[in-house]
């Protein structure tokens, strides 16, 4: 009996360190994914955020090239339009400022405390920094529905709190235009007719759904807005 009952502590106190072992490895994968994650989230913002500096910057340029013109002043001194911080931004990731140009516009939605660049396309890597224009669909500027698309765990999630009658605005470098929220539904991915253009200029945004939904969402969330006249 002895001999059986030292066995069993042994294999017992064997088996309480392999487990040991297996908490402290998942806790460790648990605490790496988390910071992956993270790291994530800060590209996109930080992209995102990048490119608003830039889009501001031409405005600036394209606002004092107006002003000289009008006021006749031909040897006014030119703004820089340069980012000195560019370059820190290539070093630490390379890869998301290859190709890099000023977005489309500035997409403003007041009530979820949003304001994002627009890019053109809906690839990985747009709608990991940004939120794109879907292709296809109007340009912006043009009469017709313009589809903007964002992830529902980066800049679209705060569509959750939108709701009919809300406003938001599209700003490029010639204006700003202002749209107001006069639809929103839930649709299943195949419902591209949402996308099509109607009587009045629009906007429709659209992201996946549910919100919280674990691995790839089933529906599409969709927010129609016409242009203020």
């Amino acid at each position: 009996m002895g001999l059986n009952s030292s066995r069993d502590r042994i294999a017992s106190d064997g088996l309480k360190r392999s487990l040991r072992r297996v908490e402290r490895l998942l806790l460790a994968l648990g605490v790496a994914l988390v910071g992956i994650y993270g790291i994530a989230q800060l590209h996109a913002a930080m992209s995102s955020q990048m490119g608003i500096w830039r889009f501001q910057m031409l405005q600036q340029y394209a606002e004092a090239e107006t002003s000289k013109l009008e006021s006749g002043e031909e040897n006014q001194e030119e703004i820089d339009v340069s980012l000195g911080s560019e370059k820190r931004i290539e070093d630490y990731k390379q890869s998301l400022l290859e190709n890099w140009e000023a977005p489309l516009a500035i997409l403003r939605i007041p009530k979820i405390r949003l304001e994002v660049a627009v890019y053109d396309g809906t690839d990985d890597l747009t709608l990991n920094r940004s939120v794109g224009r879907i292709i296809g669909t109007a340009n912006i500027g043009e009469v017709g529905n313009i589809g903007i698309a964002g992830h529902r765990d980066g800049f679209f999630r705060g569509l959750k709190d939108i709701e009919v009658g809300d406003s938001f605005d599209l700003i490029t470098l010639e204006n700003t235009m202002t749209y107001y929220v006069d639809n929103i539904e839930i649709v299943n991915p195949d419902r591209v007719d949402v996308l099509q253009p109607g009587s009045e200029p629009a906007v429709t945004l659209v992201t996946c759904y549910p919100f919280y939904f674990i691995g790839a969402a089933p529906q599409r969330f969709i927010v129609h807005a016409i242009l203020k006249q």
